[in-house]
């Protein structure tokens, strides 16, 4: 029997999804339930974290950023109050040797992480860091960085990447989030599935080369490679199931998956 961890990509999608009570909410809150094992600790990295290098949060109390606007009130007023860890930044940093690893007491947890943590741990009460995407490299470069994180998942950390294979907001439908999908969004998110259930990693590193869907799907990289760093993490005879699915406001991939 094995202690080692699963791994999770969480399609977060609208921020209002923190507040909602929805099949894609009430999924995640069921991975928290069902996980075998409580983690030592979360290791996020989530779409919204992208800037010029490598970093982790290393502040012992991270703040909870709203980084979003035209919302309600009341998810600007959510707290998610989870704690740092220390152990975790330092373990980081050791299996990323030779890459340079920066301590940021500033960033925090943004509505990447928190907004779909506060289902699948809502009592807070997991330490979690996060860890930033570098917007300056090619995808490979986020893969093969992301499986040397893998041994983490035998060490009690869950790997969680938060982001949509999916996701261009100029061609979502804010009005109507009920409105029918734009059919090269289900077709590239169906095609990247497929990959996904195959372990064809390759092509979707490679995503550029799939065509006019994919680049319609992926305008812009951020919400994209944390799936990455999630499939990095797939180790052989591991399970794999996608707990969500579906195209919200037209362009907005909601698939989610668990390895292992």
């Amino acid at each position: 029997m094995t202690n080692r961890m699963p791994v999770l990509f969480l399609a977060h999608g609208n921020p209002m999804n923190a507040l909602a009570d929805n099949a894609w909410t009430r999924a995640w809150k069921s991975i928290g339930e069902r996980l075998e094992k409580r983690p030592a600790a979360v290791l996020a990295i989530s779409a919204h974290w992208y800037v010029p290098g490598v970093a982790v949060t290393s502040s012992p109390h991270p703040r909870t950023i709203h980084d979003f606007g035209g919302f309600p009130k009341a998810l600007f007023e959510m707290q998610y109050p989870a704690p740092g860890s220390a152990q975790l930044v330092e373990r980081v940093a050791a299996l990323l040797a030779g890459t340079q690893v920066s301590n940021d007491e500033t960033w925090g947890l943004d509505h990447g992480t928190w907004s779909v943590l506060c289902h699948v741990f809502p009592e807070a009460d997991v330490p979690v860091v996060q860890l930033s995407i570098d917007e300056t490299k090619p995808p490979q470069w986020h893969y093969d960085l992301a499986r040397r994180l893998a041994p983490l998942r035998d060490e009690g950390v869950l790997i969680v990447g938060s982001g949509n294979i999916v996701h261009n907001l100029e061609a979502a439908a804010w009005g109507d989030g009920r409105s029918k999908a734009h059919d090269w969004a289900e077709r590239f998110d169906a095609l990247a599935a497929e990959f996904i259930e195959r372990g064809q990693h390759q092509p979707l590193i490679d995503y550029e080369a799939l065509g006019g869907d994919a680049l319609l799907s992926i305008p812009t990289p951020e919400h994209y490679l944390p799936l990455l760093y999630a499939l990095a993490a797939r180790q052989s005879g591991d399970a794999l199931t996608f707990p969500t699915s579906g195209i919200d406001l037209g362009s907005i991939s909601m698939r989610s998956i668990a390895i292992g």
